[in-house]
């Protein structure tokens, strides 16, 4: 019946879910991210975001509920998924901050990389700028950013997503002009 009622939409029914289902949900998860609470929260919210997306009908509770930990199980690999990529761009980002002007990069196209990522870098405005410093040149943790700023940390992880995205295209689009040249 409630499944039913959240494939219709029903405001009531999301709100019915979400009180029945998320401690439980939360527990699971706290389970198979080995009790990091971070992750955990992620996760919650990216199984959340999957039950909103693809719910359907469901039979009995067992089902339902198996088909939930299939949704959290799935939310946890794109998660680590996504911090992998995120982890090699910031390997990537703080071995260009430590490499000194002197050094010659291995291959050539590492060089133009890092040379339009620095210019790019340089480029941002100040906020912007001192924003990717404390992260990936002075690695300050989320919480510690979020405290200078007197704001949140999802508004620090927000800020630093799209300053990413921006580094990310402008450096893309400089190289795929610099390929068409």
């Amino acid at each position: 019946m409630l499944t039913r009622r959240l494939v219709e939409g029903d405001e009531a029914a999301y709100r019915m879910f979400y009180h029945a289902y998320v401690d439980r949900l939360t527990r699971y998860l706290l389970v198979v991210t080995a009790g990091d609470e971070h992750a955990t929260r992620d996760t919650l919210q990216g199984t959340l975001t999957r039950v909103v997306q693809h719910i359907r009908v469901f039979e009995d509770e067992a089902t339902f509920w198996s088909w939930l930990t299939v949704l959290a199980r799935s939310a946890r690999a794109d998660d680590r998924r996504k911090r992998r990529r995120y982890l090699a761009f910031l390997d990537r980002f703080t071995q260009h901050a430590a490499t000194e002007t002197f050094a010659q990069p291995t291959e050539p196209h590492e060089d133009r990389l890092d040379q339009s990522l620095t210019r790019h870098v340089a480029q941002l405005p100040a906020n912007e700028r001192e924003l990717i410093e404390w992260k990936y040149i002075h690695y300050r943790s989320v919480r510690e950013i979020a405290a200078r700023l007197a704001t949140t940390e999802k508004t620090v992880e927000s800020r630093l997503g799209r300053i990413r995205v921006k580094l990310k295209e402008a450096v893309l689009a400089e190289l795929k002009h610099e390929r068409a040249s």
